[in-house]
């Protein structure tokens, strides 16, 4: 089936063409690991393992590289000033720098597998490239491409790069218009960047090494440029991360890997629309109260549910998050999973290879089409409408939705037929038909008293066309 993507740096939808046959090299951009990924954060995680499982559907070969940062991101990305995150997190949280980094991984893994997220193939850190980081940097420095801003550090002269910026369709000569920070007088270039920088002489760093220019340590855009050509190759096909990445660390990363490894470094760029709070910015840790997996567990709702309430939107929309959209996505879901529980009632027929495959590709069309995923979702629905396929079809058809969408929807439904087809004892089987004779008899107080003592039991009583049905409770 043919993949079709929105390329940022084209801007416009193409076909997919890998460089390597029924293989695909994909990097994106990992978490800073300074704190808990907040739910904007989560978002283009679930983006990205949708993209790797659309690819894995149509029969791709899939290596994703998502690298962790643990050193080198500045508070202010613009012009590379303010504090390390991780040093700032350390002195937050009291910790080492060590210690902070290896807690904040563990509650992102956390929060991965809590949305069903896929790990990826590699997952480097920054701290394990210190070498190749002063490598790539020496190598500029060859080419013509450095300059010292001296008690600071080492920066890229990006007006020596003519496509700087083409990324995202702006200005090549090295100026940003309307940049929105103020021009450091002692850059070359407004949009000049570090590539090492010197470690305070009166502070001592927990994370800083030797180098041929002093101590110190990377600037956070050249870390995604060594591991990815280290994991991937000199040529990939697809990079990713947020939209708010395309304009200055994508754009930078460019700069530093095409004098060295020519054109195109990558050939399809993607990248996934914000999600905003409840004030209508985007989420950012910035801001200081920001909202994690952890908001959304302690109101008892499934992170899968988030993960649901992605696939019904798009990449390329902004997304207004609220707890209210939340409990809505959670009714949808459970209605879904509740027809698919229906179908284990009677799912002893053969599977009709012939509808398989017609609703296989009305499934998996719309999402190797810029991943429409609402679209899939909708032929889903129609497919457990239409009486002409057979449950066991159905159902095979689902295990494919969970694979290519990620959502449980077999393994929940799984549960909740197990629930309803446990026997319940016959006191309980009692009370109920106890309680439909008052119903009948119109007695609405008894029959709501029966209720609340079936309840307690541990037991849900469920009103049918034929009676009732008991469910035991989770």
């Amino acid at each position: 089936m043919q993949i079709r993507l929105f390329n940022t740096l084209s801007r416009k939808i193409e076909d997919f063409v890998p460089i390597k046959q029924n293989h695909v090299g994909f990097y994106s951009c990992g978490p800073t690991v300074y704190h808990y990924a907040h739910l904007g954060n989560l978002r283009t995680m679930v983006h990205n393992d949708l993209l790797k499982r659309m690819f894995l559907a149509n029969g791709f070969d899939v290596h994703h590289v998502m690298n962790i940062t643990d050193v080198g991101h500045l508070t202010n990305e613009d012009d590379d000033s303010g504090e390390d995150k991780m040093e700032k997190g350390a002195a937050r949280d009291h910790k080492s720098v060590w210690d902070i980094a290896k807690f904040y991984l563990d509650e992102f893994l956390r929060d991965m597998d809590d949305l069903n997220n896929m790990r990826p193939t590699d997952m480097p850190r920054a701290t394990e490239y210190i070498t190749e980081q002063i490598e790539l940097i020496q190598k500029l420095e060859k080419l013509g491409y450095t300059y010292e801003i001296p008690n600071d550090g080492i920066y890229y002269d990006t007006s020596k790069f003519l496509d700087y910026g083409a990324l995202t369709g702006g200005s090549l000569s090295g100026q940003r218009a309307g940049a929105r920070v103020e021009f450091n007088n002692e850059k070359r270039n407004p949009t000049d960047f570090a590539l090492w920088k010197y470690s305070p002489k009166d502070v001592k760093r927990q994370m800083e090494w030797d180098s041929p220019w002093g101590v110190g340590f990377p600037g956070w855009h050249t870390e995604c440029c060594v591991m990815s050509m280290k994991l991937l190759g000199e040529h990939f096909d697809i990079h990713t991360g947020g939209e708010d990445l395309s304009r200055v660390h994508h754009t930078n990363e460019i700069a530093q890997s095409e004098p060295i490894v020519g054109k195109p470094w990558v050939h399809y760029w993607v990248h996934f629309s914000f999600l905003l709070d409840k004030s209508g910015d985007k989420m950012a840790k910035s801001k200081g109260e920001f909202l994690g997996m952890d908001a959304v567990r302690n109101r008892n709702i499934d992170p899968i549910i988030y993960r649901y309430w992605i696939v019904l939107g798009h990449f390329q929309s902004q997304l207004a998050f609220s707890f209210e959209a939340l409990e809505s996505a959670a009714a949808g879901y459970k209605n879904l999973v509740r027809k698919i529980a229906d179908l284990m009632n009677d799912n002893s027929g053969e599977i009709d290879q012939d509808l398989y495959q017609q609703w296989h590709d009305k499934i998996l069309a719309p999402v190797s089409d810029n991943l429409k995923t609402a679209e899939s979702l909708v032929a889903v629905q129609d497919l457990l409408k239409d009486k002409t396929v057979n449950n066991a079809t159905k159902l095979a058809l689902m295990n494919f939705v969970d694979d290519l969408l990620g959502l449980k929807l077999v393994e929940n439904a799984k549960k909740l037929h197990d629930l309803e087809s446990a026997d319940a004892p016959e006191e309980i089987k009692t009370m109920a038909q106890k309680r439909l004779e008052a119903k009948k008899s119109r007695d609405f107080a008894t029959a709501d008293e029966l209720r609340n003592q079936i309840d307690n039991a541990g037991w849900t009583v469920m009103d049918t066309v034929d009676g009732f049905k008991l469910v035991k409770k989770q």
